[in-house]
């Protein structure tokens, strides 16, 4: 150490390189500096909690540069999102710092990448939490990356914690990298969004010396503001009027892809440049749209929450909320986003009635009930190795929650990432219900915080920081109920009416399945032509700003079968006459409901008449219903089961001479109308059409 630095000139070394990054008027912070002494000089453990735009990366990467300069090896930094990857690539090159990243959108590279940290060309390796469990990647470059890393940086690391706001079960798996590293390699963990119970918790998980450098967390650019409207109508008008008074470009988020699509279309309507982005959204193009953004072609990105965590634009002016966050915590991390680099910063919440459905819905994604575990953990030891796919036919899971659920065994150690699938390890697993049950109450009490965010009289910024347990917190005197001026809710009647009839413009278009699903004994690859259906349409999406709320309605459990209401069925109409097909359908018949038939043979019924078309009646059940299932294979092996074809309706359907309206109320999987539609096909119709009242995708 003695030899390269001395005299204190460590920290002058320091000061240059934070130069380098951020400017020549750049000043070390005392913070940064003790981070980068304990790191650098006492090769500690150091956890740091800081807002967003204090200077987190920079600590990293200098104290990279110096360890480098002392011979060390590369830094390993596990960074949650591509977003975050490019501009720290980009950042690090600035200091001179060579970087390079292992994800899943450049499998191209990984080699000549790996030759490069062999070789000690790189001195920072950017890493996915997935690929930590990538077989290949875990069991040959993993345990080599650890003995030689210089430095181990865990990014976002409120992500380790299933306290923290966007836990990641991937994540979970730094415990044991960091359990395994070579003396005396240090380990930085920085968050700006951690309150007290995740500091600890991701603290305890570094080790007993970690040193914990928590500073303040408010933003004096910000200038947080609510504005709570009639309805979606409203609110839609309201924002595109806003954006032509709010500063420079920013973000408008919304909580789910389907509003963020409707919104953007909405807004460029209004002529607004905007573009979508969710995680639906293709990398190339999710790449072009951030980098619109950074170079203000745009005037905001209308995003979920995919775009969160390391979007980097130092001169976000503002950040809307179409739709609230489910907690403060997760509401500050992405208003973090906006105000880094300007003195004033416009953020504003847009509250729906519906925010607490779509609540509702992320919830029932937690972690599954035991009997579904144990039924996983068997059949993993029954049969050896099976894929996610082959276990979807065992487990009724979805495919995202039968993920999530492995990554969580897997970590836990009761199973075991191979390739081609996974296997049971045969270690003793406890369902730890008890901290399941509280991290769920957690849950609910963060959405109710959120719910007293919105309705409170107070400071705005202090009830946010006051969740993040920052002691510091204290009136912002910036924010609608510090300064008294709140933005008014009011806009123009015709701006409100144009807005609704955007809105309730009917009918989305339903993509219809061309594959069979995996672990199926004898239905595998593309269904036969002969047997498909066409595109077909929905009213709406349940999830829709528009008419979702009114499918919704429609559609809840508990609300009494009845004949389709007026409304509805002229928007279907509306549909129909939009509906450019190839050929006029010829004749309707309807899906077999147990909870709605009189609603779905009305739609079928009143169509044929309104159409001229014949009805045909409906299709039925050989034994009971099919139930609810919740991933492809079994929806299949379900509906397969149960779906009947009628002898009156099949000699009907052999003399059709062209497409049937195949009329369901909702779509979910799809599994239903493109088993429906096969066997309406099989029976002698030429061509099938779907068409059902809302979907879900």
């Amino acid at each position: 150490m003695d030899e390269v630095f001395h005299d204190g000139a460590l920290r002058e070394a320091a000061q240059e390189r934070l130069r380098a990054l951020a400017g020549e008027h750049a000043t070390l912070r005392d913070d940064q500096w003790a981070a980068i002494e304990a790191l650098v000089v006492e090769r500690r453990r150091a956890l740091v909690v800081q807002r967003t735009g204090w200077g987190k990366s920079a600590v990293y990467f200098i104290a990279t540069a110096l360890l480098r300069e002392l011979g060390e090896g590369p830094s390993v930094i596990v960074s949650p999102l591509l977003a975050l990857m490019r501009n720290q690539i980009a950042a690090a090159e600035r200091a001179g710092i060579h970087a390079a990243t292992i994800n899943s959108a450049n499998p191209e590279e990984w080699e000549k990448i790996y030759t490069q940290v062999a070789e000690g060309a790189v001195d920072v390796l950017l890493v996915s939490p997935e690929r930590l469990n990538n077989p290949d990647f875990r069991d040959h470059v993993l345990p080599e990356l650890a003995e030689s890393a210089g430095l181990v940086v865990v990014d976002e690391a409120h992500c380790i914690s299933d306290w923290g706001h966007d836990f990641r079960p991937d994540y979970r798996r730094l415990r044991t990298l960091l359990a395994e590293l070579p003396e005396g390699v240090p380990v930085l963990a920085t968050t700006a969004t951690a309150n007290a119970r995740v500091t600890r918790d991701v603290a305890e998980q570094l080790g007993d010396d970690t040193l914990v450098l928590r500073g303040p967390l408010a933003r004096e650019s910000l200038h947080l503001s609510v504005v709570r409207t009639a309805g979606p109508e409203q609110r839609l008008a309201w924002l595109a009027q806003a954006l032509h008074e709010l500063p420079g470009s920013g973000i408008v988020y919304t909580l789910t892809v389907a509003a963020a699509q409707e919104i953007a279309a909405y807004l460029r309507d209004q002529g607004h440049e905007v573009a979508a982005y969710s995680g639906q959204t293709d990398p190339a193009e999710r790449l072009a749209a951030e980098q619109d953004l950074l170079d203000n072609k745009i005037k905001a990105l209308v995003a979920t929450s995919a775009l969160g965590m390391g979007f980097d634009k130092p001169d976000l002016g503002f950040v809307v909320h179409v739709g609230a966050p489910q907690s403060p915590v997760a509401y500050y991390q992405q208003v973090g986003r906006a105000g880094r680099g300007v003195e004033r910063a416009e953020v504003i919440l847009l509250p729906g009635q519906e925010d607490r459905e779509i609540w509702a819905y992320f919830a029932s994604l937690a972690f599954p009930p035991e009997p579904v575990v144990r039924r996983t953990l068997e059949a993993l030891a029954e049969a050896g190795t099976l894929s996610t796919a082959a276990l979807e036919s065992r487990v009724d899971l979805s495919r995202s929650r039968l993920e999530m659920m492995l990554k969580v065994l897997d970590v836990d150690g009761a199973v075991r990432r191979v390739k081609g699938g996974w296997q049971a390890t045969g270690e003793p697993w406890v369902y730890d219900a008890e901290r399941y049950a509280r991290v769920a109450a957690e849950r609910r009490a963060e959405q109710e915080a959120m719910l007293g965010y919105i309705a409170t009289t107070g400071c705005r910024e202090e009830f946010l920081l006051r969740h993040l347990d920052d002691d510091t917190a204290a009136p912002c005197g910036r924010c609608d109920n510090c300064t008294g001026v709140h933005r008014s809710p009011e806009v123009a009647a015709e701006a409100v009416h144009g807005a609704a009839e955007r809105l309730r413009r009917p009918g989305v278009e339903i993509e219809v399945r061309r594959q069979w699903p995996t672990g199926l004994p004898d239905l595998s690859g593309r269904i036969k032509p002969e047997f498909g259906a066409e595109p077909g349409r929905a009213l709406g999406r349940l999830t829709d700003l528009g008419w979702g709320g009114r499918l919704r309605e429609l559609l809840a459990d508990g609300v009494p079968d009845a004949p389709v209401p007026d409304d509805v069925f002229a928007a279907l109409v509306k549909v129909l006459a939009a509906w450019e097909w190839e050929r006029r359908p010829v004749a309707v018949v309807s899906v077999p409901s147990v909870t709605r038939p009189v609603l779905i043979r009305s739609v079928a019924q009143r169509l044929a008449e309104v159409g001229r078309l014949s009805y045909l009646g409906e299709l039925g059940y050989r034994a009971g219903s099919p139930g609810r299932q919740f991933n492809s294979a079994q929806r299949v092996r379900a509906i397969r089961a149960t779906l009947a074809m009628p002898r009156s309706l099949a000699a009907d359907l052999a003399t059709v001479d062209g497409p049937v309206l195949l009329v369901d109320d909702r779509v979910d999987t799809g599994w239903t109308m493109t088993m429906a539609a096969a066997l309406v096909r099989h029976a002698g119709a030429p061509a099938v059409l779907p068409l059902a009242l809302a979907t879900t995708t």
